[in-house]
This record gives structure tokens, C-alpha cells and sequence, in this order.
């Protein structure tokens, strides 16, 4: 991870780490050096980064999900896999019955609040390295961005390709010309980089059992 990492955050950086969690990502981008603003909406988890970070003077927590605009939104829940819990009623549709999604339910649901990627900008300062990884609702987060950031990356799922495509669409829009991709779990670029046609092309064509991974954009 710190090494997949490495491409794109250098030491003193700053960097957002939008979907935390439990603060996996954010330990490796600690251990660079970068300053990190955790975003993590669900309580359960922002009790677990607080007690892993709160303490930081690197770590800056938000219990916050992002989106398009400020405003509120329900969570919908997976009480056993909640690295899965999303605020997309989309997301939650898709995986209903899908292959390899046969045993995910959202059994409860949350009233969170949302700010943008702007709003955590004007906040915190413009990051080196953005990291989307919110269940279905990258590109609503990715609308709510209206500069190019030095690089980022989005989660996507074969479940919802569109989602992916549509934040390959807004990151060429906003001027990024360099793609790459980690499928899974492995924190390992797939090979060459490739522009957004390519990408596109690849995730169209990926196999469904791919399931999931992450695309990275780097700005020209």
C-alpha cells in the first residue's frame, strides 16, 4: 500500500482520504509523511479513527460524507460489512442479487450530513492527492470538485461501471490526461498509463468477477 502510495504523495503533503473507515489508508499515508483529513461519516468508524488518531496533530477528522452539494443524506447500512454502507440507494439496487453480493444487507440506515470536496478545500487547503472510495457515490463527490487536484483516485465496482465512467468523464473534464488502475485489493498499477478513452475501454471491458478496484488520475 505504502508503496502503490508512494507514486503520488510525497512527505508534508496533504492528502484527503474520502471513505476512511477504520484509517488503513490513512495509517500509510501517515507513514509518508503526508498530513491526512479523514472523511468518515458512519459513527462506528469515527469513534475507531478518534481513538486511532485523535490525538494526530497530522490527522484531521471529519465525520462527514461528501457529495455534489452540502446538505443531508441517509445512510443505508450493512450492520455486518459496513466498509460497504453507502448513501446511494443506486448502489445498494446493483448489488442486490449480483454475483459475489449474494450475502450483503443493508438492514439499517442513518441520517448523515454532507459537504463537498470544495467545502473541505476551502477548509483544509488544496491536497496533493485525493482518494474517493464511497460506495456508489464517487461521481456525485467528484461533481462537487471544481478544481484539478494533483492526482486522485475513485473506487470503482463492476456492478456499476457507469458510475466509474461517468468519474473518468469529470476528471477529463477537469484537465486530468493520465489514467491507471489497481484492481482489488492488490495496491498494484496494472501496467502503462493510459488516457481517458483507454481507461474507459479497459473498465468496459473488465470481467464481471473483476468486482472491484481503483482508478488513478493524475493531472497533465
Amino acid at each position: 500500500m505504502d508503496r502503490l502510495h508512494g507514486n503520488f504523495v510525497r512527505p508534508g503533503d496533504l492528502v484527503f482520504d474520502v471513505g476512511a473507515h477504520v484509517g488503513d489508508r490513512v495509517a500509510s499515508f501517515h507513514r509518508l509523511g503526508a498530513r491526512v483529513v479523514a472523511v468518515e461519516p458512519q459513527p462506528s468508524m469515527v469513534r475507531a479513527l478518534r481513538l486511532l488518531y485523535g490525538r494526530s496533530k497530522s490527522v484531521a477528522i471529519e465525520a462527514l460524507a461528501v457529495g455534489r452539494e452540502p446538505g443531508r443524506a441517509r445512510m443505508l447500512i450493512n450492520v455486518d460489512n459496513p466498509t460497504v454502507s453507502s448513501v446511494s440507494p443506486a448502489f445498494v439496487e446493483a448489488a442486490h442479487g449480483a454475483p459475489g453480493w449474494e450475502t450483503q444487507r443493508w438492514s439499517e440506515a442513518i441520517d448523515v450530513a454532507v459537504t463537498t470536496l470544495d467545502a473541505l478545500i476551502a477548509k483544509h487547503g488544496v491536497p496533493a492527492f485525493i482518494k474517493l472510495d464511497v460506495e456508489g457515490f464517487e461521481a456525485e463527490a467528484l461533481s462537487g470538485l471544481s478544481q484539478a487536484v494533483r492526482a486522485l483516485s475513485f473506487e470503482f465496482t463492476t456492478i456499476q461501471r457507469d458510475v466509474g465512467l461517468a468519474c473518468i468523464e469529470r476528471c477529463s473534464a477537469m484537465g486530468y490526461r493520465r489514467f491507471n488502475a489497481a484492481l482489488g485489493e492488490s495496491q498494484t498499477l496494472i501496467g502503462e498509463w493510459m488516457d481517458a478513452q483507454d481507461i474507459a475501454r479497459w473498465l468496459i471491458e473488465l470481467p464481471q468477477a473483476a468486482n472491484s478496484g481503483d482508478i488513478y488520475a493524475v493531472a497533465a
